[in-house]
């Protein structure tokens, strides 16, 4: 799923737009470190320990360059929601940058910057994350700085009114007024029968308008606790140092109770049959064509032959998809693939017709092409060539993911949070490369069949 990452407005004070839950073992004592060392090179070293209070942290010394990353994550998104309060998630993450007991009103933003760091925060339907990237001598102020949030945030009526205006402005701007804006939306209510995903995480106007200053304080007393976060450090720093600030800002945190947990599954949808939806956009200049299959979290086996699959569809002017469709002129774009989710997730093929061309039978024309594609792979298999291809073109895709202090601090965090495997970092591109042509035959087959399939078609409104 597309994560929701906006650009912080300083002048306005705003944070930015910014899953099956996992249990963490038992808290460990402050002295006690699970190492995930790895004598290979190319790995990505790290060690894991937790404080008393649960908050789990992850340390990946690297000297590469003289900057360090702090990335607190929380187990909470979207889909831990409720019916009529949709959109909270990400708008408690704007409340998280309006100050809190020992930094004011914008300081956070202003601390960060003043030193050469940037800052940012992001929401997506599984997690909530905030994040500092920072000069090597500015550890102790990041870690100040999130641990203050976390233990005492400035929870106000004033607050909370300027941030929910700030939101639905957003939402207005990325989805109303904006072409296709609401296509997405769509799709997932089309796909999903779990309310967990069936909604967006920007949420509704009216939800919003619905939030009240006790739901705002109950959603900082659930969930932004130690015991339901990650705090990884990535870059240039002293372990021991580290280790000492870290019990020092977050360890007299409370631990609070575990909060409760959604069940994310989805009832089977094979036997459901095709769901089908048409907007009219008055925004959009081109008929769109978007279709969703359900399938499963990206640490199920099944992933990673989807992955390929959608590689084998749709990447480079070699694929299947842009040759049957780009290169005819039937489209003038094209995607193909999974989304990398913790619940059941959603496997998505789209195309773009070319401007002028719309109505039942272009769209008809487009979707049995799209259609065709996907129906020769479940008949007839796919290349050994084909994805030897794709395997390469996605180990290249993660190393060069990994460059920075802040991309390995997020992906530590978020593999924490989402599968309780922060070494799944290091051995994505091993699973990858393991994938068969059977394995994306047999995938295509089990999870891209008509009657798991979802449709929204977006046409130019007549008379734009």
């Amino acid at each position: 799923m597309p994560i929701l990452t906006f650009a912080l407005v300083a002048s306005a004070l705003v944070a930015p737009l910014s899953t099956e839950s996992k249990h963490f073992p038992p808290v460990a004592p402050l002295a006690t470190v699970v190492s995930r060392e790895t004598t290979k090179t190319n790995r990505i070293k790290f060690e894991e320990y937790r404080l008393p209070n649960g908050l789990r942290v992850i340390l990946a010394p690297d000297s590469f360059a003289p900057v360090i990353a702090v990335n607190v994550t929380y187990d909470v998104g979207s889909r831990d929601e409720k019916p009529g309060r949709t959109g909270f998630a990400h708008l408690f993450e704007h409340m998280m940058f309006q100050g809190s007991e020992n930094v004011g009103k914008g300081e956070h933003i202003l601390l960060t910057t003043s030193v050469g760091g940037s800052m940012n925060g992001s929401t997506s339907q599984d997690r909530t994350n905030y994040y500092e990237t920072l000069p090597k001598n500015q550890l102790k102020l990041g870690l100040f700085l999130e641990a203050d949030r976390m233990r005492s945030l400035d929870i106000s009526q004033i607050n909370l009114d300027n941030q929910r205006a700030v939101v639905q402005e957003e939402r207005r701007q990325s989805y109303d007024n904006r072409a296709y804006g609401q296509s997405f939306e769509a799709l997932l209510d089309l796909a999903y029968t779990n309310f967990a995903y069936k909604h967006s995480t920007i949420g509704s106007l009216a939800d919003l308008d619905a939030a009240t200053l006790d739901d705002v304080r109950g959603f900082f007393a659930t969930y932004y606790a130690p015991n339901n976060a990650v705090l990884t450090v990535v870059g240039d720093f002293d372990t021991r140092q580290a280790r000492q600030w870290i019990a020092e800002y977050f360890g007299p945190i409370p631990k609070k109770p575990d909060p409760p947990r959604v069940d994310p599954a989805e009832a089977s949808r094979f036997t459901a049959g095709e769901r089908r939806k048409t907007l009219s956009d008055k925004l959009a200049r081109q008929t769109r064509i978007q279709q969703a299959y359900v399938t499963v979290p990206g640490n199920d086996p099944d992933y990673y032959a989807l992955l390929i699959l959608g590689d084998v569809l749709y990447s480079g002017r070699t694929s299947r998809m842009f040759r049957s469709l780009i290169d005819t002129g039937l489209a003038t774009a094209a995607g193909a693939g999974p989304s990398e989710g913790r619940g059941p997730s959603l496997f998505t093929i789209s195309a773009t017709l070319p401007p002028g061309k719309t109505g039942p039978a272009a769209i008809e024309t487009v979707e049995t092409e799209l259609n065709r594609e996907v129906e020769k792979i479940v008949a007839n298999g796919v290349t050994e060539d084909e994805v030897k291809k794709a395997i390469q073109s996605n180990r290249v895709a993660l190393a060069g993911s990994y460059r920075t202090s802040l991309s390995k601090a997020s992906t530590l965090s978020l593999y924490a949070i989402y599968f309780n495997d922060p070494d799944r970092i290091n051995t994505l591109a091993d699973r990858l490369s393991k994938v068969t042509p059977k394995d994306v035959q047999a995938a295509a087959k089990k999870y891209l069949g008509k009657n798991n399939r979802s449709v929204v078609v977006v046409e130019p409104a007549k008379g734009i």
